[in-house]
């Protein structure tokens, strides 16, 4: 995704030119890069199209947030040493965005980000998953251990001291490949600069994470708190209405949010829960605007993306399509069906299973759309011709391909020499590591040591319980009999089989479902019990069949991963690729892919028209309405009585559009959004609170490969609407007198 580098002052720029004359010639190729970097933001870019660093936000691209609609200055944005809007947003668990909307730190992010939170406070006795949940108090607040939230403090470069240092190595070593010393010491060298900044920052988390495919190193410094609390989520059937069915489409009605609080000590500063511990009292928090939003108006994202891959070769992306999506689709669709026989007949069964459904078939869905976006839209053709365009620009300069002339071969034989290993790879990763849950058990009672202290075993045993309150070993059984057949059926290359495959046939005549009964009958594994059975008996560790095939299946997996030079080929190739994109191209604004630091993403309330059709701008209730009436086909859209009729009632108070009349459910922006973004708040040009960022639309499903501005928009669902569920549904003014 985009990331804006600073504009550098006259003064500035003699002192980098004077750097640049020290080095050497390979120096100054680094040199060249960097000057690129930034000053490719002299010119215009477009409003649509980028995740940019609030640190590094230029004047130039704040004169084009400004002219859309922007009424906050850079400083308003991003400002380590006072309050800023960056101080309201929060990385909600590593995995989501979030943003802090009250005085007493309540957050808001998205139900599928609160997902695993409350399928973990949830029971067939209290299912808060389904039938929701509102604290009326501080102390009905649910803790979710485990669960943390982290505030940016600032984001600093560190990228001359990691290229110094490895530039150093490159000319001590003048004879080695530089590919293999970058191998040999990247990974050191970042890690010692992230451990200065750790010793710096004590009590404070520090993460340094390269840019620009490794041509530049930020470190981004943290505070984290780890007692949140659940507050509120609307029901199972409002949090995902739509489902599976509706998942990166649009039109949506999702009502996808949920409410936490953050607690801390008295000070104000982070701590372990205890109920001694109090709201805490946020240095910014973001207004909500009532006001609403018309087609045009500025909207402005600002979250965790997660990854993308916009300057991956033709090659990169082929493989992609072909050898990694594929076994995705494949895989978690035969699992799934099994999962879905087990879940519906049994509620217990599907609490269990709830949040590890939505994580492995929102990435099934998204390699679909991914795959059929990609071809629909030549996306390989137009990588292709791009990297036409990158040889005819290096082949007119002698310097140029000296540094560039074999990266494109280099690629493709690495590429096709690793196709087939990547393929397997695949298959076998998602039908043994995350297919057969059964060998995780295994796994971690292997790793705990035959001489293990009370430590170790106590660890352990939380780790087990952990893992069993969300496991039905029937389930499974049936799951890894499917998985294990089926891998057979697409990896043909006996070479890619494990020895385990020996047994079913020389035993069982090649009976996949009858060898996992006798695992499944035999093992220790299927319960919390495993753990005190091998303390009693270590012979287990070579008895039980499997303890004893998890350590083969983890054995033959390291040599799955092939020829590691082919990869570490493939890695620098792909290095110099975009050091090559970022230099023939430097009139234009080039940004990083996203790595799961804090972005911002500009652009406005935008249609769309794709294959024929158009769409509008926003849903409303009675669109809503439309889909429930079809719940008794459509599993997905299925709602409760009561919401039927707060919908058909229609009384929308202060919560309908000023504009249309209606009350808006969800809304479309042509915002740069990708995986980590959901939750990331919407805002207008004043910095208020309009939505809540939680998916993608379909016809651009290729976004994280390649933007597309006509087509690609960010799914986000009205704040109004997260109002008046709290409000009308959950009877929750408490909560609606907390905001401001």
């Amino acid at each position: 995704m985009f990331s804006c580098m600073k504009l550098l002052g006259e003064n500035e720029v003699k002192m980098f030119n004077v750097q640049c004359s020290m080095f050497n010639d390979k120096k100054k190729m680094l040199c060249g890069i960097f000057f690129f970097l930034l000053f490719a933001f002299s010119t215009k870019a477009k409003a649509d199209e980028g995740m940019w660093m609030l640190n590094n936000v230029d004047a130039k691209t704040a004169q084009v947030m400004k002219d859309l609609g922007l009424q906050l200055t850079p400083q308003e944005l991003y400002n380590p040493e006072g309050v800023s809007l960056k101080d309201a947003v929060v990385d909600f668990g590593d995995f989501c965005s979030g943003v802090v909307v009250s005085p007493n730190g309540l957050v808001f992010t998205n139900h599928h980000c609160g997902y695993g939170a409350i399928q973990k406070l949830s029971t067939p006795e209290d299912d808060i998953l389904k039938n929701g949940f509102v604290a009326r108090s501080y102390k009905q607040e649910r803790p979710v251990p485990g669960l943390f939230v982290r505030f940016l403090q600032r984001t600093e470069d560190c990228s001359p001291r990691v290229l110094a240092a490895l530039d150093s190595i490159y000319r001590a070593n003048p004879d080695v490949e530089k590919r293999l010393l970058r191998k040999d010491h990247i990974d050191s060298i970042c890690n010692a600069v992230e451990a200065e900044y750790q010793q710096a920052n004590p009590g404070l988390d520090c993460q340094l994470k390269a840019f620009y495919g490794g041509n530049a190193f930020y470190v981004s410094i943290y505070k984290v708190y780890n007692d949140v609390r659940l507050v509120f989520t609307a029901t199972e059937s409002m949090g995902k209405f739509g489902g599976d069915t509706d998942n990166w489409m649009w039109p949506r009605q999702t009502c996808d949010f949920s409410v936490f609080r953050i607690y801390a000590d008295k000070n104000g500063e982070p701590a372990d829960y205890s109920p001694q511990n109090k709201p805490l009292h946020p240095k910014r928090y973001a207004k909500v605007c009532m006001d609403g939003y018309q087609p045009g108006d500025y909207c402005m994202t600002v979250g965790y993306p997660g990854s993308t891959s916009r300057y991956l070769s033709s090659w990169g992306i082929d493989e992609r399509v072909n050898a990694r999506n594929v076994s995705t689709i494949q895989v978690r669709g035969k699992k799934q069906e099994v999962w879905k026989k087990f879940m519906d007949a049994d509620r217990a069964v599907a609490i269990k299973y709830s949040s590890k459904w939505a994580g492995s078939s929102n990435y099934w869905k998204n390699s679909i759309g991914m795959n059929k976006a990609i071809a629909d839209l030549g996306v390989i053709a137009q990588k292709q011709q791009l990297e036409q365009q990158v040889k005819a620009w290096y082949e007119g300069r002698e310097d140029l391909k000296e540094r560039f002339g074999n990266m494109f071969q280099n690629l493709e034989e690495a590429y096709n020499k690793r196709r087939n290993d990547v393929y397997a790879q695949g298959f076998f990763s998602e039908t043994f590591m995350r297919g057969m849950e059964i060998g995780q058990v295994a796994s971690i009672l292997n790793r705990m040591s035959q001489d293990a202290d009370s430590a170790q075993v106590a660890a352990t045993r939380e780790r087990l319980q952990r893992f069993f309150k969300d496991y039905d070993p029937a389930l499974d059984e049936a799951a890894t009999a499917v998985l294990l057949q089926n891998y057979r059926q697409q990896v043909t290359d006996p070479k890619y089989w494990p020895d385990f495959y020996n047994l079913v046939d020389s035993l069982y005549n090649g009976d996949c479902a009858a060898v996992v009964h006798d695992l499944f009958t035999h093992t220790i594994c299927k319960d919390i019990s495993c753990l005190d059975k091998l303390l009693a008996d270590s012979t287990l560790r070579e008895k039980d069949p499997v303890l004893h095939y998890s350590d083969e299946i983890l054995s033959f997996s390291q040599s799955l991963y092939g020829d590691a030079d082919v990869n570490n080929i493939i890695r620098y190739n792909e290095l110099l690729l975009t050091q090559a994109l970022l230099e023939m191209d430097q009139e234009t604004p080039h940004y990083s892919d996203a790595n799961f630091t804090m972005r911002l993403s500009y652009g406005f309330i935008q249609d769309y028209t794709a294959q024929g059709r158009h769409f509008q701008y926003y849903t409303n209730a009675q669109s809503l309405l439309d889909k429930a009436a079809k719940q008794d086909q459509i599993e997905d859209y299925q709602l409760e009585p009561d919401i039927v009729q707060l919908m058909q009632a229609g009384k929308w108070g202060r919560y309908a559009d000023k504009n249309t009349g209606d009350m808006h459910l969800c809304f479309i922006s042509n915002n740069d959004i990708t995986g980590g973004n959901s939750g990331s708040p919407m805002f207008n040009g004043k910095g208020e609170l309009i939505g809540l960022a939680f998916d993608g639309n379909w016809e651009a499903m290729s976004g994280d490969i390649s933007f597309n501005s006509s087509l690609q928009r960010c799914i986000g669902v009205d704040i109004r609407f997260v109002l008046f569920m709290i409000d009308k549904w959950g009877k929750a003014k408490h909560l609606i007198k907390e905001l401001k």
